[in-house]
């Protein structure tokens, strides 16, 4: 959506340096503490066994996918999912990520408001963004229909702003649950915790990016808007 018009480049680096940053900060974070074993020698796959048994949640299944960074909480097959070297790893990266998804989990049990609202809106959220793109393009093509199609596209790309940020509550709240279960239980000791601390805090920087792109990219369709008044 960045090159319709000139206006577009005054939004697009700025976009551009947060997505790189944020992207560059997890994956070197990351990097640096999946080279860190952890003393507990357990894999991620056991702690997330641990954390949902502790949790009740023994009935929820722990399964392995490809891909790196792929981990995930699938709220509807309610079943934690964790990338091969989270799944089978011991580093203190691959604990904090598994935690973080059982995290999801548990607010999942425990009817956590934000998680909620999150899964209510991904359908609406998902049309949002399929929808506002082409309805913006066809603007351009449509002069007479112009500021029509794009406050419309304003109003559906005002729903992926919120979608991202209801977001920021749901990844640093699971992170918090995941620290606290990871203490709790004693599987990091002396300061382990802190390698942990600074993956997830990495990882929940990429939402805090998601959002403000996604703001730029909504006054950028506001300015636009306004200088074709």
């Amino acid at each position: 959506m960045f090159f319709y018009d000139a206006t577009s480049w005054m939004f697009f680096i700025p976009c551009l340096l947060i997505t790189i940053w944020s992207q560059w900060k997890l994956r070197s974070t990351y990097a640096r503490y999946s080279q860190v074993g952890s003393t507990s020698g357990l894999t991620g796959s056991e702690v997330a066994r641990h954390i949902l048994s502790q949790e009740g949640l023994a009935q929820v299944p722990v399964e392995e996918v490809e891909g790196q960074l792929s981990d995930h909480y699938d709220p509807q097959s309610r079943v934690v999912r964790l990338s091969s070297d989270i799944y089978h790893g011991t580093s203190l990266a691959a604990l904090g990520v598994a935690a973080h998804e059982c995290g999801h989990a548990i607010q999942h049990k425990k009817a956590y408001a934000p998680l909620h609202i999150r899964m209510a809106i991904v359908p609406l959220t998902n049309f949002a963004s399929g929808v506002a793109p082409l309805l913006v393009f066809a603007g351009f093509f449509i002069p007479t229909a112009f500021k029509v199609l794009l406050d419309i596209a304003i109003m559906l790309f005002a729903v992926c702003v919120v979608f991202q940020l209801i977001t920021l509550p749901v990844e640093y709240n699971a992170s918090r649950r995941a620290k606290e279960r990871l203490s709790t239980l004693g599987i990091l000791v002396g300061d382990e915790p802190v390698g942990v601390k600074r993956v997830l805090n990495a990882a929940a920087l990429t939402y805090v990016a998601g959002l403000l792109v996604a703001v730029l990219e909504l006054l950028r369709l506001v300015v636009i808007r306004d200088s074709r008044d």
